[in-house]
Order: C-alpha cells, then structure tokens, then sequence
C-alpha cells in the first residue's frame, strides 16, 4: 500500500510541476508538458515492478501511436478557445481526438498496427 501511495504523490508532483511552471511561462510550460514524464514514469513503475521486458517495451510502443492522433487537438485548441469558450473547446478537443484516433487507427492497420 506504501508504494501505490508513493507512486500517486510522484506522479502527481509532475503534474503540480507541470501547472506551476505553466503559470510562469507560456513556452517553459509547454515544453515541460511536452517531455513524456509521465511515460517516464509509467516505464519506470512498470520496471520497478518486476514486468516482463516485453510489456514495458510495448507499452512505449503503443504510447508512439497513441501520442500521434492526440497532437491535431493542440492546433485546434488555441483557435477555438478565444471563438467558443473553455470548456466548448475542451470537448470539441475530445471529439477531434477521437475522430484522429479512429481515422488513425484505420490508416495504421493497412501496415499491421493494430490500435483497436
């Protein structure tokens, strides 16, 4: 129990960071959310937990495909969030991530990924 409890106060002392440094600069911000630290994270956990190399190694795998069709929401973000508000976007965000998802996955398959 001691070690799940310090894995959720790691994993949410990054995304504290995250947000704090945000507040201070725009691009500083956006860089640190860039880095895959909670991937890092994820990897690490996973490692330190005694799994097979192999599931480690496919969770980094997946998490390349997964990453690409979530990076359309960032364009789209920052022009609607002035047009239709916060959380109108938030959702709208939501629904462009996931219509990328499903057209990417399709896309994928015809070279033997399979996301789905």
């Amino acid at each position: 129990m001691a070690w799940l409890v310090t894995k959720y106060l790691i994993t949410a002392a990054v995304v504290v960071l995250i947000s704090e440094v945000a507040k201070r600069s725009d691009k500083l911000g956006g860089l640190v959310a860039a880095l895959p630290m909670v991937t890092f994270l994820a990897l690490i956990w996973l490692y330190v937990e005694k799994q097979p190399a192999e599931k480690i190694s496919n969770h980094a795998w997946y998490t390349f495909w997964y990453v690409v069709p979530t990076l359309p929401m960032f364009l789209a973000f920052p022009l609607l969030y002035d047009r239709i508000g916060f959380w109108p976007t938030m959702a709208a965000c939501v629904g462009i991530t996931i219509v990328c998802f499903a057209v990417f996955a399709m896309i994928v398959k015809h070279f033997g990924i399979e996301l789905l």
